[in-house]
């Protein structure tokens, strides 16, 4: 069952449990002033004992350098827990941010939520965090 988490003017997020990963689902921009909106939310569902994030950016029709950086900070929050971060459904536009800023090595990115989801959650979600291996 699908729990909203978000929900104002400029963008909604929800969450769903599958498989042993909590699938988060951002619908709107990814930017300054929503951020800190998902960075708390998954913050919360840290805190209440979810580690294995499907961060699903399907409905993402843009994303800054703030939205970026929310996803190294929740990064960092969900590894603090041993928990692990798959990135799922993104489109050309924001794969070319990960790609631009050299994060793309850094996780690992699943064309959809049901691709991401077919495998339980292990440790080592992050393939090279927090930087990949230079070669």
């Amino acid at each position: 069952m699908r729990t909203t988490i978000i929900r104002n003017e400029s963008m909604m997020a929800s969450y769903d449990l599958v498989n042993g990963w909590t699938v988060v689902e951002v619908d709107g921009d990814l930017d300054a002033h929503t951020s800190p909106m998902i960075r708390e939310a998954v913050i919360e569902l840290l805190e209440g004992g979810h580690r294995h994030f499907i961060l699903d950016l399907g409905f993402v029709p843009f994303m800054d350098s703030m939205g970026l950086g929310v996803i190294v900070a929740v990064t960092k929050r969900i590894r603090e827990h041993e928990g692990s971060l798959r990135i799922a459904s993104v489109s050309g536009r924001i794969l070319r941010i990960f790609d631009l800023s050299g994060m793309r090595e850094s996780y690992e990115i699943y064309h959809s939520s049901e691709e991401a989801t077919r495998s339980a959650p292990s440790r080592g979600g992050l393939v090279h965090w927090p930087h990949p291996s230079s070669s």
